[in-house]
């Protein structure tokens, strides 16, 4: 059982074996979708193998559509040399589910696979092609939320980028000069309608994405580089869209455990491959059962039905409704708990976390007792059963193979939306206090035990990576195991719990700052403090 063509197509074991096999003519599809291109994704990753892949997958099956889905990878091309095409564009899917079983399929909806890369004519030509097509309606994303910046960390404009920027659509090299260069053939060809849809899981993605193609149209016009209407076509929502969107799916780097099961079915070939720019990517994805995707339903060139399978279509106010309720309340600020207290206590699993009942209090305190109170309903999920399915679901689910040590990185980065904005819904509300908070503060303290890069058992662990790591671990730099000087700790520390772009308040302001170095004193208090101040106040 070989992961192409031929042999998904011909040979039975797969189907023995209880993998999924789509049934529709795919040769068909493909023959189609070339002609006549209507949905093209950037970025080739595992959440793109598993989600939206998955659902023109699931479109085609059921006869929703005949036109699948066009693939472009623009950071890494080895993931489409080296696994995409000698596998032709075939994937595997394995959905891990809660109860123990495993879902295998086929997922053949990849029409084509492309490469972002202008330096190679006969990629770029058919890009260009493609986004000529009248009858594309649109262009997801998923290049992570990095992918949109035209700066780097101290705001200075990327080197590609400034040289993008003065020369024009031509042979752009950065990516989102590469985008800007279809978007304006698009606009050559007659200005035709688009919607360009960022999927990344970052706040107001639309708005990132929209941000960064504007810029290159407003340089490329201002300087003669390209027509003067282009500009007006981006800005035109009319012609261009972006809307917003919020997607909601675990999708881990594929497991060994995974692996196992599908060499035991008799699949060959799954070596993964680790590029020259360390992608790690194998012939599968292994991902979570539940899924989620809404998205702003702004599309001028009309889109597919994916509301047939289960994509939900809104305005933008509820689109950001979703969001803040996943961000702020009903998952990201459980994962980001477990992440931290999980690294000092030594566990790799956050499934395993989950039958730590400390810590199982822990995340059930700030979801439902401090976040629930002030959670935003968007109206079209109920937080009640988002996070009901978050606690007793997804992340206790022993066959998703994710980390505290993956979740850690960029906490810094985290803090003030994941927790902050409850602090201030909080410190607005007539009705609740800030003071009664008292979970969501030792999750503050945990992070600052967890920049002392040492385990609960007083011995060193490496931190995940995280752009302000050197500077926080700057305030605890001074403090050891079996400090007991509360006064030196607070001398240390308060300056970090002020900074208002880490925490979104100056926790000393609120009124916080004094619980969160009380129990951080508790939590450095010697060996075994950790476990000792989550037993004292989970309980």
């Amino acid at each position: 059982m070989k992961l192409n063509e031929s042999s998904v197509y011909s040979n039975a074991a797969w189907k023995e074996k209880g993998f999924f096999v789509p049934s529709y003519d795919r040769n068909k599809m493909i023959e189609e979708t070339k002609a006549n291109p209507e949905w093209v994704h950037f970025g080739a990753g595992n959440i793109f193998r598993a989600f939206q892949a998955n659902l023109a997958q699931r479109m085609l099956e059921s006869g929703e559509n005949t036109k699948g889905i066009t693939v472009v990878e623009g950071f890494d091309y080895e993931i489409i040399e080296k696994m995409y095409r000698p596998h032709d564009n075939l994937s595997l899917l394995v959905t891990l589910k809660a109860d123990g079983s495993v879902e295998k399929s086929v997922i053949a909806s990849i029409a084509e696979s492309c490469i972002l890369d202008s330096a190679n004519a006969a990629e770029f030509d058919r890009l260009k092609e493609i986004f000529a097509a009248d009858s594309l309606k649109l262009a997801t994303f998923t290049i992570t939320e990095k992918g949109y910046s035209l700066v780097n960390a101290a705001g200075e404009t990327l080197p590609a980028v400034k040289e993008d920027f003065a020369n024009g659509p031509e042979a752009p090299k950065s990516y989102i000069g590469k985008v800007s260069a279809l978007l304006y053939a698009r606009f050559k060809a007659g200005e035709k309608k688009i919607a360009m849809v960022s999927t990344d899981n970052c706040s107001h993605n639309g708005d990132k994405l929209y941000a960064a193609v504007h810029a290159f149209a407003k340089e490329w016009t201002g300087n003669g580089k390209a027509d003067a209407g282009f500009l007006a076509y981006i800005e035109d929502e009319s012609r261009v869209s972006f809307p917003w969107s919020m997607i909601d799916k675990i999708t881990p780097r594929p497991d060994e455990s995974v692996n196992e099961i599908l060499k035991k079915d008799g699949v060959e070939e799954l070596e993964p491959v680790v590029t020259s720019m360390k992608t790690y990517v194998a012939p599968f994805v292994n991902a979570e059962e539940s899924e989620y995707l809404v998205i702003e339903d702004k599309f001028p060139n009309g889109r597919p039905a994916l509301e047939k399978v289960g994509v939900i279509f809104t305005d933008k106010e509820t689109v950001d409704k979703v969001e803040r309720m996943k961000v702020c309340t009903c998952l990201n600020p459980l994962h980001t708990a477990l992440a931290v207290y999980g690294c000092i206590l030594g566990y790799t699993k956050i499934s395993d976390e989950m039958k730590d009942e400390s810590l199982v209090k822990l995340i059930k305190k700030i979801g439902y007792t401090e976040g629930l109170p002030v959670v935003t309903d968007p109206g079209v999920i109920k937080p009640q059963e988002f996070i009901d399915t978050v606690v007793n679901v997804r992340i206790p689910n022993v066959f998703m193979p994710d980390t505290p040590q993956r979740i850690a990185t960029d906490t810094s980065q985290k803090l003030a939306i994941r927790f902050g904005e409850t602090i201030k819904a909080y410190e607005a509300s007539d009705e609740l206090d800030v003071h009664d908070l008292k979970y969501i503060p030792m999750v503050h303290a945990g992070w600052l035990r967890y920049l002392m890069g040492v385990d609960d058992e007083g011995k060193e662990f490496e931190l995940s990576s995280d752009p302000l790591l050197e500077k926080g671990r700057g305030y605890v730099s001074d403090i050891k195991l079996g400090e007991s000087d509360i006064d030196k700790i607070k001398a240390d520390v308060l300056p970090l719990l002020k900074d208002a772009s880490i925490f979104g308040v100056d926790l000393e302001e609120v009124g916080l700052s004094d619980l969160v170095i009380g129990y951080f004193a508790e939590l450095v208090a010697g060996k075994g403090a950790v476990r000792k101040t989550l037993e004292k106040y989970c309980c």
